[in-house]
């Protein structure tokens, strides 16, 4: 792991899901809100998000799978999302007349949260916003945004904190970059 460079500080996520809870709890002040959390990337954002949200806040997780191809004879293991995006989990809670708050790890090309956002907004909400740890906009193909960003970040692919690479490294304190993989 000593390989993986450091890109954002265990100390630098903490302050600034701090700062997120602090803007969720104003814009929602007074209300209830349920968290959805995207597995199972999102769980350690949403754990540590939620627990600092002075609400009446309550949390459910959902579940998709991105199909892709790879991207190149010797990148067999590195995926490209082709846009199909089926769901594996749904949600246990009606969202019908709450106010929803999507909790996503990374928001890169737009294709699953575009998904997302079109399916939580059949159950008809009352409020919809999506809070994301990660914005890597170079890699945008549909325009999609997110309404708290925890950090912009460049085109590198990044482990840690609950963001995986073929199961591992979900369990770093911090985002690191793999180097000399394409994200």
């Amino acid at each position: 792991m000593n390989d993986l460079r450091i890109l954002i500080s265990r100390e630098q996520i903490a302050a600034r899901i701090a700062e997120l809870a602090q803007q969720i709890t104003k814009d929602f002040h007074g209300e209830q809100v349920l968290f959805v959390g995207v597995l199972k990337g999102a769980a350690v954002f949403l754990t540590d998000l939620i627990r600092q949200v002075q609400l009446d806040a309550s949390y459910d997780f959902i579940g998709v799978s991105s199909y892709g191809n790879p991207r190149g004879p010797k990148q067999e293991s590195i995926w490209d999302s082709t846009g199909e995006v089926r769901l594996t989990k749904d949600v246990e809670h009606s969202l019908r007349d709450k106010n929803v708050v999507l909790v996503e790890d990374i928001l890169d090309t737009g294709l699953t949260l575009s998904f997302l956002k079109r399916l939580l907004l059949s159950h008809q909400p009352r409020r919809f916003c999506v809070a994301v740890l990660l914005d890597k906009p170079s890699r945008r193909k549909l325009a999609i945004n997110a309404d708290y960003v925890g950090f912009t970040i460049p085109d590198e692919f990044v482990v840690g904190y609950g963001l995986d690479y073929a199961e591992k490294y979900r369990n770093l304190p911090e985002i690191r970059v793999i180097p000399g993989v394409a994200p």
